[in-house]
């Protein structure tokens, strides 16, 4: 499998791009290519820095960067030698299999969007974040990509988020919830309340609305939502865990019997603190585009990109897109079928 790797996204550029492409290739050895786009002076020296010489990478010189001051969409179609959109080129000519970018999240769902375009049956890509809770993970879609959702789009979500959570996470029927105000049917907004009355009746594993409050409970696999709500609850699940533990460390070395308990429970403290670390999750997909993206954390250390890296051959080994197009596929062909009889 051949990734192209935007090394020069990310708060850090090349240092932690390129660090976490030889830890990648150093452990995983089924990447038989990876690219690294960026500027090849500074892309080389750090890779000099690292002693690496590994024949599996291949330089992709780029002159531009895509800031992220700049316009997601305008940037792309300006910038046309940045880092970025050389990087999704080799997907659409064929030559990478999938793209792994730290940089600008909007500039990657524009990229994806302009450059390799949707699925057949997808009318708009998601953002599918997996969070942690207390026994497992779930996904989380749309996280971030299109915050003007129409109801058919939260449908596409849920069906792409469902093969993501069977395929790449493995469960045998992932559980579906859409996040709403309330539990019950009449609760939420137009929006949801659309969507709600197209997921009862298809074949996902649908349970029903969900609240904010219940979503770190186990209730479901698969949470769907706007790019909107989405991208909040993303928000503000980092800033909480930031914080919780701030405000823990804080408390614990108050006083000297703190202190004490602090050493005693440091191993479960670090359990917890190893849960909610977006290192170990690496990157997002950014499912429904045709080629294999994942989004990763724009401060991404080099144990981040070394996991956005193998997220990207996971996906690109579970065959993710083949599997959702025949979902949408089957979906659609159901639907038509049975429009006579409900007319």
């Amino acid at each position: 499998m051949k990734i192209a790797l935007d090394a020069m996204g990310g708060d850090f550029g090349p240092p932690n791009l390129v660090a976490g492409a030889v830890m990648a290739l150093r452990e995983y050895r089924h990447i038989s290519k990876l690219f690294l786009v960026g500027d090849s002076a500074r892309i080389e020296a750090e890779l000099k820095k690292h002693g690496c010489n590994d024949s599996r990478i291949e330089i992709t010189h780029a002159t531009q960067v895509v800031d992220m001051s700049d316009r997601a969409w305008s940037a792309v179609r300006r910038k046309k030698d940045s880092s970025v959109s050389r990087a999704f080129d080799l997907v659409k000519r064929g030559l990478a299999d999938a793209v792994v970018s730290a940089g600008h999240t909007g500039a990657s769902v524009a990229a994806g969007t302009i450059k390799l375009r949707t699925l057949p049956g997808i009318d708009r890509p998601g953002i599918a974040a997996v969070l942690p809770t207390e026994t497992n993970v779930f996904v989380l879609i749309d996280a971030g990509a299109n915050i003007d959702a129409r109801p058919e789009h939260l449908l596409q979500y849920a069906f792409m988020g469902s093969v993501y959570s069977r395929h790449v996470l493995h469960y045998k029927n992932p559980t579906v919830g859409l996040v709403s105000l309330g539990d019950e049917d009449v609760k939420g907004t137009e929006l949801t309340k659309e969507v709600f009355k197209m997921l009862k009746p298809s074949s996902l594993n649908f349970v029903g609305n969900i609240e904010g409050r219940h979503l770190f409970e186990d209730p479901v696999e698969v949470v769907v939502c706007d790019g909107f709500v989405g991208n909040v609850i993303l928000k503000t699940c980092e800033s909480i865990a930031v914080a919780m533990f701030q405000w823990l460390k804080h408390e614990l070395m108050r006083t000297p019997m703190r202190k004490v308990g602090a050493f005693l429970a440091k191993n479960a403290i670090g359990t917890i603190k190893a849960k909610t670390n977006y290192e170990e999750y690496g990157g997002s997909p950014l499912l429904g585009v045709n080629g294999i993206c994942i989004i990763a954390h724009g401060a991404s250390t080099p144990l981040a990109i070394k996991n956005a890296l193998r997220v990207a051959a996971e996906s690109i080994e579970q065959q993710v897109n083949p599997h959702i197009v025949e979902e949408i596929r089957r979906y659609y062909e159901t639907t038509a079928s049975l429009e006579p009889a409900l007319q």
